[in-house]
C-alpha cells in the first residue's frame, strides 16, 4: 500500500486517531487499499505520520474489532477478505450520457416551495468579523460540558434499551414530563401528557397544524411584518392569508380578524420587531377569538429572554376557551441545529398530530430527545438561561447605546427583551444596497422586506440587527463602521 495516501492534520475538531480510522476506512471502502493487502507496520506508519506509535495501534486495533482488518499473529495486519461482501456490482456506464426524453419536472410540480420569498442567511456567517444576524448562537456561550455529561448518561445501558427502539408515535416519556412540569409552568400553562408533541422545532409544529387544519380558502390572519417561514408554510395550504399589523403592543385586534378562521401570533417577542404583546392586547385577542369563533396558534418566541420585569403570561395560560394552540422551540437557549420543539394543544388534536407526524418521520431522535429530558432535569437548562440573560442584557444595553451614538438618523422599536433589534432607517434608504456594502467590510445585516406579505409594496428602509451570534466587544465597532456606510450612502442619493 501507498504510504502517501495519508496526510494528518490537527483540525480542533477530531483526534489523531479518529483522523487515521476514518482515512484507513475511507481507503479500504473506496477500493484503493484491496481487500487482503497488507498495511504499514505500526511503527512504519507512525513514522511516515510523525505521531505515536500507539495511536497507530490503537486504530488499527479498533478497525479489527469493527471486521475492516484483520490481525494476524507475527504478520501484521491485512485488510479483511469479504470487508465488501454484499455490495452490488458497479454499473456499467451507458452508452448515451443524457436520457432520450427528460422529465419535465418543473410541470410535475404541484407547489414550489423553493420560489417563496425567504430569508437567506451566508452559510459562513462566523467567518465574517461583524455578525448581526438573527437565530444563530454564538458557539461560545453553548454548555458543551453540561450537553457532553447528559449524552453520556444517555448512552447507558438502561436508557439506551430504551431509547433505541421504534416508539412509533410516542415520544420519551421523561422529556414530556420535564416540558410539562419544568418548561411550562414558567409560562402559566398546565397541561397532561396527552396535550403535549414533540416536534423538530417549532417549524414542524405549525406545518403539522397548516397540514391538520388547513386547506384553499382558509383563512389564516398572520402579523405582518412577521414570520417569513409561518407565512410560507400556510401559503403551500391557502392562499387566503390576511395581513394583521403590528404596533408597539403587538398585533392589532381590528375588523380584519372577523374573517379569520385562524390567526398567527408571536405576542412574547413579534417576529421581527420584537414588541411585547400588552396583557390587555392579549385579553383584547383572547375575546375577539372567542367572538368570531377562530383559533389562535400562539408561537411563543423568544419568552425566555427578558432584560426588564417579570415575562408577560403566555396566550395559553389566559386562555379558557380551548382557543389557543401554544408552539414553542429550544433552540434559542440552546442551538438552532438541535431541532427540538414542542407543542401543546387539546388532547384530540394532538393525536391527528401525532399520527400525521409518524407518517412523516415517526418521531424526533429519540436518543436526543432523552439527552434533552436529563439536561431538563439536572437543572442544565435553567443555569443556561440565567447566563444568558446576563450575557444577552449586556448586548441589549451595548447596542442600544452603539445604535444612538453611531446610527443617529435612525429609530428603532423600544425592546424589553429578545436578541435583536429592528430598525428603521432614514426616508430613502435601500437596505438591499446598505447590505452588500456592509458584507464587503465583513458586517451582516438582515434587510426587513421579506417579512411583509406584499413584497412590492414592502418599506426598503428597515432591518433587523441580531446579537445573540456577535461578540460584545464587537458590537460598537461594527456599528460605527455600519454608520459610516450608511451615512456614505445616504450622501451618495
Amino acid at each position: 500500500m501507498r504510504d502517501q495516501l495519508f496526510h494528518l492534520q490537527p483540525d480542533g475538531k477530531s483526534t489523531l486517531q479518529a483522523q487515521l480510522r476514518r482515512m484507513l476506512v475511507e481507503a479500504i471502502l473506496d477500493g484503493q487499499v484491496p481487500a487482503g493487502s497488507a498495511l504499514p507496520s505500526c511503527r512504519r506508519m507512525a513514522q511516515n505520520l510523525r505521531i505515536a506509535r500507539n495511536t497507530v495501534a490503537l486504530a488499527y486495533q479498533d478497525l479489527v474489532e469493527e471486521g475492516f482488518l484483520v490481525a494476524r499473529q507475527r504478520s501484521g495486519y491485512f485488510v479483511a477478505t469479504d470487508v465488501l461482501a454484499g455490495r452490488a456490482p458497479e454499473a456499467e456506464a451507458t452508452a448515451a450520457a443524457r436520457p432520450a426524453r427528460e422529465i419535465d419536472w418543473q410541470a410535475r410540480f404541484k407547489v414550489r416551495p423553493s420560489a417563496q420569498r425567504n430569508i437567506i442567511k451566508p452559510r459562513d456567517w462566523q467567518n465574517f468579523d461583524y455578525p448581526f444576524i438573527y437565530g444563530q448562537v454564538d458557539p461560545a456561550s453553548f454548555p458543551i460540558a453540561a450537553w457532553r455529561d447528559c449524552s453520556r448518561q444517555a448512552l447507558g445501558r438502561g436508557p439506551v434499551r430504551e431509547w433505541s427502539r421504534d416508539l412509533f408515535t410516542e415520544d420519551d416519556a421523561p422529556l414530556v414530563e420535564q416540558i410539562r412540569t419544568r418548561l411550562l409552568p414558567r409560562r402559566g400553562v398546565r397541561v397532561s401528557p396527552d396535550e403535549i408533541l414533540i416536534t423538530v422545532g417549532a417549524q414542524q409544529a405549525l406545518y403539522l397544524l397548516a397540514s391538520l387544519l388547513m386547506r384553499q380558502g382558509t383563512c389564516v390572519g398572520i402579523e405582518d411584518p412577521g414570520y417569513a417561514d409561518a407565512r410560507n408554510i400556510f401559503a403551500l395550504k391557502s392562499e387566503a392569508l390576511r395581513p394583521l399589523p403590528v404596533d408597539r403592543e403587538g398585533v392589532v385586534v381590528g375588523a380584519a380578524l372577523a374573517d379569520c378562521d385562524y390567526v398567527y401570533v408571536t405576542p412574547s417577542h413579534q417576529f421581527p420587531t420584537t414588541a411585547t404583546m400588552s396583557l390587555a392586547r392579549r385579553r383584547q385577542l383572547l375575546r375577539a377569538a372567542d367572538e368570531h369563533d377562530l383559533v389562535v396558534i400562539e408561537d411563543d418566541y423568544e419568552s425566555e429572554i427578558n432584560h426588564g420585569g417579570a415575562p408577560t403570561p403566555a396566550l395559553k395560560s389566559l386562555d379558557r376557551q380551548g382557543r389557543v394552540i401554544f408552539v414553542a422551540s429550544l433552540s434559542k437557549s440552546l442551538a438552532p441545529g438541535l431541532r427540538m420543539g414542542y407543542m401543546v394543544g387539546p388532547a384530540p388534536l394532538i393525536r391527528e398530530a401525532r399520527a400525521l407526524r409518524r407518517l412523516m418521520l415517526r418521531h424526533p431522535p429519540a436518543n436526543n430527545q432523552r439527552t434533552l429530558a436529563l439536561f431538563l432535569a439536572d437543572g442544565h437548562h435553567d443555569a443556561l438561561l440565567r447566563r444568558l440573560s446576563q450575557l444577552y442584557k449586556e448586548r441589549w444595553r451595548m447596542m442600544g447605546a452603539a445604535l444612538t451614538k453611531h446610527l443617529p438618523d435612525c429609530r428603532w422599536q423600544p425592546t424589553t427583551g429578545g436578541t435583536a433589534f429592528w430598525v428603521e432607517g432614514p426616508p430613502g434608504l435601500d437596505t438591499r444596497r446598505l447590505e452588500a456594502a456592509a458584507a464587503k467590510q465583513s458586517i451582516l445585516i438582515e434587510p426587513g422586506e421579506v417579512h411583509f406579505l406584499a413584497s412590492d409594496t414592502a418599506p426598503r428602509n428597515l432591518f433587523r440587527l441580531g446579537f445573540s451570534s456577535i461578540a460584545t466587544d464587537r458590537i460598537e465597532p461594527g456599528l460605527a463602521r455600519l454608520g459610516e456606510i450608511l451615512r456614505a450612502q445616504a450622501g451618495g442619493r
